[in-house]
């Protein structure tokens, strides 16, 4: 039996529609900053448009902060923070994926406090510092389906002068309305919808295999699994089938409401702090079969890998190996099989520059594996992965 905290206080306004709906909330603000990406896609499909409209019916005006990258750095978080000052801005919304969400929360922290972000991040080189400041309430309108920033405090961010891709979080960063709209996530292409899709595909086995997990994260977690094995292929194959789309969306903010990420989600960071256009997604994709097989050989977590399966629809399934092989077979289905390592510019040999700084960088549990694991073991994983 496991003790738990379970604190939501995030309102989500989920299903078709529902930015539509924005401006019959009572707004956290009066002057916003928009956060969104340096691409263009939320302008091309009138995503942005449609919040313009929504924060003059509810008579907040906004200025735009664009450029996120696809690994949000220090550098976009601080310039994010200068804006949000320099134009008196008391609410910041973020417009799209992941990397948007939680290059918004930081800004909105640091836009109310002193210093530097890094000097908030508990990684190894992070200052550790508590902020003096809550930070600005923040809205998150997400355009995908796979990290679950929407409904969780947390933030990964780049130090590019460090190598480090590292966390932070304050209950202050829990977005306090969010809007998962299914609508916003027909235009992901087909690759970042495979992407995205195993991102939340992976919060929810990682917990899985948390030896913290309890029942209340199984629930949530299992029913991810569930719906992500069900319908992700078919989103990826089509991406405007709405059902698909829709139960896409739910898994996504069900995998993000008890997020207990166990040391895969720290391994790709370390390969992300080493080549920032790795997506995070592809990254997690590339060392999931070597993870995952790892225990199943040794039959650590049979029990938990064995409840994945049956999620996934495999009947009968009766020990880890069947989970390994039913993930194997999902990521295929989504085009996925062929990711390549060394396509993202990854050499084998940099492969042992990775586990000693795996302590060092934060984003999931490193002590919460089934079974404790070496440098020798991250390197033997890395070194299976690689292709």
């Amino acid at each position: 039996m496991t003790d738990f905290v379970f604190d939501m206080p995030t309102k989500v306004l989920f299903g078709p529609g529902q930015l539509s709906r924005l401006h019959e909330e009572k707004l956290p603000g009066t002057r916003a900053l928009i956060v969104i990406s340096r691409g263009n896609s939320v302008k091309k499909h009138g995503y942005l448009g449609r919040l313009e409209n929504e924060l003059e019916l509810s008579g907040i005006s906004h200025v735009l902060f664009e450029g996120v990258r696809q690994n949000p750095s220090c550098e976009n978080v601080m310039d994010g923070a200068k804006m949000a000052r320099e134009q008196d801005c008391d609410l910041v919304i973020a417009l799209g994926g992941g990397s948007v969400m939680d290059c918004a929360k930081c800004i909105a922290l640091m836009a109310v406090n002193e210093g530097h972000i890094w000097d908030y991040s508990m990684s190894a080189g992070g200052g550790k510092m508590l902020p003096k400041k809550d930070a600005l309430p923040i809205i998150a309108i997400t355009t995908s389906a796979g990290t679950g920033s929407e409904v969780d405090p947390d933030a990964v961010i780049t130090n590019e002068a460090t190598k480090e891709k590292s966390g932070v979080s304050f209950s202050s960063t829990f977005p306090s309305l969010s809007v998962v709209d299914p609508e916003l996530m027909m235009s992901v292409p087909p690759v970042f919808t495979a992407y995205q899709g195993m991102d939340a595909f992976f919060h929810a086995s990682e917990s899985m295999l948390n030896k913290n997990e309890h029942v209340m994260g199984e629930m949530f977690a299992l029913k991810a699994i569930e719906l992500v094995a069900r319908y992700l292929p078919r989103a990826y194959r089509e991406g405007s089938d709405a059902e698909a789309r829709y139960y896409m969306a739910i898994a996504n903010s069900l995998a993000g409401y008890y997020m207990k990420c166990t040391s895969p989600h720290t391994m790709e960071h370390v390969m992300g702090s080493y080549h920032e256009d790795l997506a995070h997604g592809a990254g997690l994709i590339m060392i999931a079969h070597a993870y995952y097989d790892f225990f199943a050989e040794r039959r650590a977590a049979e029990e938990q890998m064995i409840k994945m399966a049956k999620a996934m629809g495999v009947e009968g399934a009766s020990s880890g190996k069947d989970f390994v092989r039913a993930l194997d077979q999902l990521i295929a289905d989504v085009g996925c099989a062929d990711l390549r390592m060394s396509d993202a510019g990854i050499s084998y040999e940099e492969l042992e520059l990775y586990p000693p700084r795996i302590p060092e960088v934060l984003g999931g549990n490193i002590h919460a594996d089934p079974l404790p694991l070496s440098n020798d073991d991250y390197l033997e994983i890395f070194r299976r992965s690689y292709k």
